[in-house]
């Protein structure tokens, strides 16, 4: 504690000495030391061809209820989910976030697809284990890594492209209750610089 004060004021009479105002919020963040984890299902598009089988029901079951939703009525068996994948969603969310604030996530195959180079996450509800749902994440995926095939064979790997992450792909909805006795607080700086 006796750290964080010192330091606070260095910071606060550094930014008087220069003539500018800086608030603690823009340059630093709590760092909380227990973080709600965040699971979701949903919907990768967009694949080509490289998505699930028509043995993955729950992706067929899946596309066929959200078109109802959408109101476009669709016979299961006539559909074909090979540029479709079923994945889980994961993040972590701090209790000191706010609602309108970002986080990452990470999108993981749950199905039989060989890739999710290219595709989009559909919007997908996050909830922590309690069933809460905090969060709704979407949009492109980021692989870090491809997956080339010649056609006649040969295969060229490059990390794993069945996991990829959607950098602030999440936006929290509500935020969560503080639970915890604030005693103390840690912070964060967002850019870290010694010199």
């Amino acid at each position: 504690m006796k750290k964080l004060t010192i330091s606070c004021l260095i910071l606060m009479l550094t930014a008087s000495v220069f003539g500018t105002t800086v608030r603690i919020k823009d340059i630093a963040k709590f760092q909380s030391e227990n973080t709600i984890p965040l699971i979701g299902y949903g919907l990768v598009v967009g694949l080509d061809g490289t998505g699930d089988s028509r043995s993955t029901q729950f992706t067929i079951q899946s596309l066929v209820n959200m078109m109802e939703r959408m109101g476009v009525t669709v016979e299961k068996n006539q559909v074909k989910v090979k540029n479709v994948a079923a994945v889980m969603v994961t993040g972590e969310l701090s209790p000191f976030m706010t609602a309108g604030a970002r986080i990452d996530v990470t999108v993981s195959s749950m199905g039989d697809a060989s890739s999710l180079q290219g595709g989009t996450l559909l919007i997908t509800p996050l909830a922590d284990p309690a069933g809460n749902v905090y969060a709704s994440a979407q949009g492109p995926i980021s692989i870090g890594g491809f997956n080339i095939s010649s056609g006649q064979g040969d295969k060229f790997i490059n990390n794993y492209t069945l996991v990829g992450r959607v950098p602030n792909g999440a936006i929290i909805e509500k935020q969560p209750p503080v639970t915890q006795q604030l005693s103390s607080v840690k912070l964060r700086l967002q850019t870290p610089d010694f010199t």
